[in-house]
């Protein structure tokens, strides 16, 4: 019985310790978009910054769910800030119209966890820096 616990506590320590650790210092690519940014975001011209907003449906947590959609956002090319709401359920993300469109960061947000959980609905685009 003794052995039976201490195999079993060996066993869900080693799974905790393993599964918080990140295993690579290359950057994480999605499925969707293999662009990837660099320590240093490119400074994006004023004429090509757009800010779009979209409802985001699937979410079940802030920090599990909103924090992965907005790292996955912040990591793309072109995206100057990427922030999701959990609670309204709303996303807001400023970025490089030449290098990204509404669409693109729509295919992003719904490839993230299983491309079946997060659906985005009502996009719009809220602000065009000219």
């Amino acid at each position: 019985m003794k052995f039976s616990k201490s195999l079993f506590v060996l066993a869900c320590s080693s799974i905790l310790t393993i599964s918080c650790k990140e295993t690579s210092n290359e950057p994480k690519k999605t499925a969707v978009s293999e662009k990837i940014v660099t320590a240093e975001k490119a400074v994006i011209p004023t004429e090509n910054l757009e800010t779009a907003s979209f409802n985001i449906e699937g979410m079940t947590c802030a920090m599990g769910c909103a924090k992965t959609i907005e790292k996955e956002l912040s990591g793309l090319e072109g995206v100057q800030e990427a922030t999701v709401d959990f609670e309204n359920k709303t996303a807001t993300v400023a970025f490089d119209s030449t290098k990204q469109t509404p669409e693109s960061l729509t295919k992003v947000v719904e490839a993230a966890a299983d491309g079946q959980t997060y659906k985005v609905s009502n996009i719009k685009i809220i602000g065009k820096h000219s």
